[in-house]
């Protein structure tokens, strides 16, 4: 909103100073630091409120050190998260953007699906919370707003003249720079080759002419599935204080560097990478989600004085996998997400192994003492803290992998 009445007074009123919200990166400084003051200012009021409404977690008995301490703390405070993203989003973003429409129409959405599920577990007193059907096909839904319009969109396109506009430049005086060429594509980028783009279109190549015209079939189904994993991936993250909430800063924040370079023309020139126009926009939202996230911490890291819950787990897997799948950088999720990716395998493979070994042997066996792995760790006298801690490491080394892919081919 406040970008728009800048515009407004930076071209009929001349006013100095106000064309600084033209820039991005300012945009984003004010996005970062409004979201950390509301996440932890009025963040204490949201659990106090919590907290009076007895909004509090109902702790299953697993075993662990520590963990009836942890019954009745307040849940729900993936609220904060929210709220303190959305709002300066709201303030300073461009709001016709259609990523940020996207962003926050995941915001939005997955929270309402973690709310309902923290709802019935609290107020209902159902332990199992919302069936793990209607959790899916909510999922799926997004999957299919987020494939549809990102490839139908028309304001969703790549531009692929970069090149040759620069081999015209420096072979010719004076030259006349050609129009842009921006076209829809549902190209993504292959981490570590050097040709280093893949077009979904080209699964369906053997159909013969006129196959790049069904590409969405392909397309929207892979973007089903990545929210769905992701969004998952995140909730089994969040099994102890201020994991979820830190790794997926950490996600968050190496994202926010191919948004900008991929939304600006010179940087992904530079850089011979993909250019999509209008993309950098979401590094506001980016700014804002990361300071919602650390300012979640302050109240989130051991000892939790709230849990995010599934309000805030769902929301962070859903946005994450949102932003890869936009700036067209999910087959590098394994590196983003390297965390979430390690505890759904660990739950898989936990639960895909007892049930063999019980079939074959009458009896079933366990590879992790619990999973997911996290709870593998406290099994074995870890305290929470260490676990956490060597986890955000764990997962600022991927990141930095991740960044290392934009020159490393």
């Amino acid at each position: 909103m406040l970008y728009y009445l800048f515009e407004y007074l930076d071209k009929t009123m001349d006013i100095p100073g106000t064309g600084v919200f033209q820039y991005i990166t300012f945009r984003s400084a004010l996005a970062l630091m409004l979201s950390l003051l509301l996440s932890t200012i009025y963040g204490k009021r949201v659990v106090s409120f919590l907290r009076r409404q007895q909004i509090g977690e109902t702790v299953r008995e697993l075993g662990l050190a520590g963990q009836n301490e942890k019954a009745g703390t307040p849940t729900m405070g993936g609220l904060i998260i929210i709220f303190a993203t959305l709002i300066p989003v709201l303030l300073f973003a461009k709001l016709q953007n259609i990523y940020i429409v996207l962003l926050i129409v995941t915001t939005l959405w997955m929270g309402t699906i973690g709310f309902i599920d923290d709802y019935i577990k609290i107020f209902k007193k159902d332990k199992q919370g919302l069936k793990g059907i209607f959790k899916v096909f909510g999922q799926v839904g997004l999957g299919l707003i987020v494939g549809a319009v990102l490839y139908f969109h028309p304001g969703v396109n790549i531009r692929t003249d970069l090149k040759k506009i620069n081999v015209n430049i420096n072979q010719t005086e004076n030259v006349i720079t050609p129009a842009p060429i921006y076209e829809k594509s549902t190209a993504t980028t292959i981490p570590f080759v050097k040709n280093n783009e893949f077009d979904y279109a080209e699964l369906l190549a053997w159909t013969g002419e006129g196959y790049e015209n069904w590409a969405w079939l392909i397309f929207i189904p892979v973007v089903i599935f990545i929210i769905t994993a992701v969004s998952n991936g995140a909730n089994l993250t969040d099994g102890i204080d201020g994991l979820a909430a830190g790794t997926s800063a950490v996600s968050v924040l190496a994202l926010g560097i191919f948004t900008f370079v991929s939304g600006n023309i010179i940087f992904s020139n530079y850089l011979n990478i993909m250019y999509i126009p209008n993309s950098g926009e979401m590094t506001v939202f980016i700014a804002a989600f990361v300071g919602a996230l650390i300012g979640f911490l302050w109240y989130n890291s051991y000892p939790a004085s709230v849990f995010m819950g599934d309000t805030g787990s769902l929301t962070i897997g859903g946005v994450i996998a949102v932003l890869a799948i936009a700036v067209r950088k999910e087959l590098l999720i394994p590196f983003f997400c390297g965390i979430f990716l390690v505890e759904n395998i660990s739950v898989v493979l936990q639960v895909a192994y007892f049930k063999y070994t019980k079939k074959r042997f009458g009896e079933g066996r366990r590879i992790f003492l619990m999973a997911p792995l996290h709870h593998h760790y406290q099994k074995k006298g870890y305290h929470e803290s260490k676990i956490v801690t060597r986890f955000w490491i764990v997962a600022i080394m991927l990141a930095i992998l991740s960044i290392v892919t934009l020159k490393l081919r």
